[in-house]
């Protein structure tokens, strides 16, 4: 009994120093500049709804890569304003594109399924939608050139878990809302 007590203290003191009793992680808050970034790219994923109606009423693809590619470029284009790489804005993009993608095939899926879509007012795609697009990719920058310091904290995945979890609607936005914040951090490199 002697021997537990004598080994207690010395035990307690080096599990102490490593932090192997820890019951709190060492967490920080995330800056401010995260949510309107998150809330930006859920709007921007809100509208793919609207996309995917008009894409179910005309029978267009989906996939539109001179569109694409030209958005993307835009962007690049306008990183030296927001003090950014052109290549992380292109990545930054791409992954807005490819979320954007995910909920309309993902809804187009669904109202195959059903034999039909939600049968609600349909937006032009030329005249309305993508320009609030445009409007809504000047927002994006502006946010990410803001978030853009954080982007290397060992936190940042601990931050984008918990804002995702703040944002969450249904199955469909949340997985695309991963898929749009799948690079933002930047670990190791």
């Amino acid at each position: 009994m002697h021997l537990k007590k004598s080994l207690a203290g010395p035990l307690l003191l080096i599990l102490l120093s490593t932090g192997a009793c820890a019951q709190t992680p060492n967490t920080t808050t995330a800056p401010t500049s995260l949510a309107p970034l998150l809330q930006a790219m859920s709007e921007r994923l809100d509208i793919a709804d609207q996309v995917a109606l008009t894409k179910w009423d005309s029978g267009k693809p989906i996939q539109d890569s001179p569109r694409e590619q030209q958005v993307i470029a835009n962007a690049a284009q306008q990183a030296a304003t927001y003090q950014l790489n052109p290549e992380d804005v292109s990545q930054f993009l791409a992954a807005q594109i490819e979320a954007n993608k995910l909920v309309q095939y993902a809804l187009l899926a669904k109202w195959r399924d059903a034999g039909k879509a939600p049968t609600i007012a349909r937006p032009d795609l030329v005249k309305q939608i993508r320009p609030a697009l445009d409007q809504l990719q000047t927002r994006l920058l502006q946010h990410y050139a803001a978030f853009a310091a954080s982007r290397r904290d060992p936190q940042c995945p601990t931050w984008l878990a918990q804002g995702r979890k703040a944002l969450s609607i249904d199955e469909i936005h949340d997985l695309a809302l991963v898929r749009a914040t799948g690079e933002l951090c930047i670990s190791g490199r």
